[in-house]
């Protein structure tokens, strides 16, 4: 039976240290509280899931809800840490990996049951987002192709993520979009209150 296996980068709520993109807009208190509701939302997305779960924070270990294992992000930057995550659990023995954030809302447990699907057939599984990046990854063999010497935080992630692992190995996964400024808030029109006056729609 093939074993699959969850991972949830999540940052450790620290005022200041989360969505500072979008505080500029909204302060770092909404930003705070907006990022505590992605979590929740995600959490929920994946409350179904019936594959292994881990929780990977930022800094340092909290407490989880019981079907989550918490656990510690390793690495200078994000391709080192999400490396670094991928190689310890393909190393407890799990056959399929599968990444995901907690800027995507959009991205449910079906979702996510689709890409552990793809990879029956495919090398790797990945969701494209809005802004160039992706909102999931996934794998069913550990490569560091994907992270090494990756520049991040660009229009190109995705783009350059595919000539890395090739497209002939990959399933693409239907476009989603992240929550990282003002604008994708707004696009998303998910009614979130901003200072319990100004409710961000389309």
């Amino acid at each position: 039976m093939i074993s699959k296996a969850v991972i949830i980068f999540q940052k450790n709520f620290v005022l200041g240290k989360v969505k500072t993109r979008i505080a500029k807009d909204i302060g770092d208190e909404e930003a705070l509280r907006l990022y505590k509701w992605l979590v929740e939302k995600t959490l929920e997305n994946c409350a179904d899931i019936e594959f292994e779960k881990f929780i990977y924070f930022s800094d340092k270990t909290e407490n989880v809800p019981s079907e989550y294992e918490s656990k510690v992000q390793i690495g200078n930057d994000l391709g080192e840490r999400m490396r670094n995550a991928f190689s310890e659990v393909f190393n407890y023995g799990y056959d399929q990996v599968v990444i995901i954030g907690t800027d995507c809302p959009s991205l449910n447990n079906e979702i996510i049951d689709e890409a552990f699907l793809a990879l029956e057939e495919h090398d790797y599984v990945i969701g494209p987002s809005e802004d160039g990046g992706y909102y999931l990854l996934g794998m069913k063999k550990f490569s560091s192709l994907p992270f090494d010497g990756m520049t991040w935080s660009h229009m190109d992630v995705f783009s350059e993520t595919l000539k890395r692992i090739g497209v002939d190995s990959v399933k693409q996964l239907r476009e989603l979009n992240d929550i990282d400024d003002k604008e994708d808030l707004l696009k998303s029109g998910l009614g979130f209150m901003v200072n319990e006056v100004l409710i961000l729609t389309i």
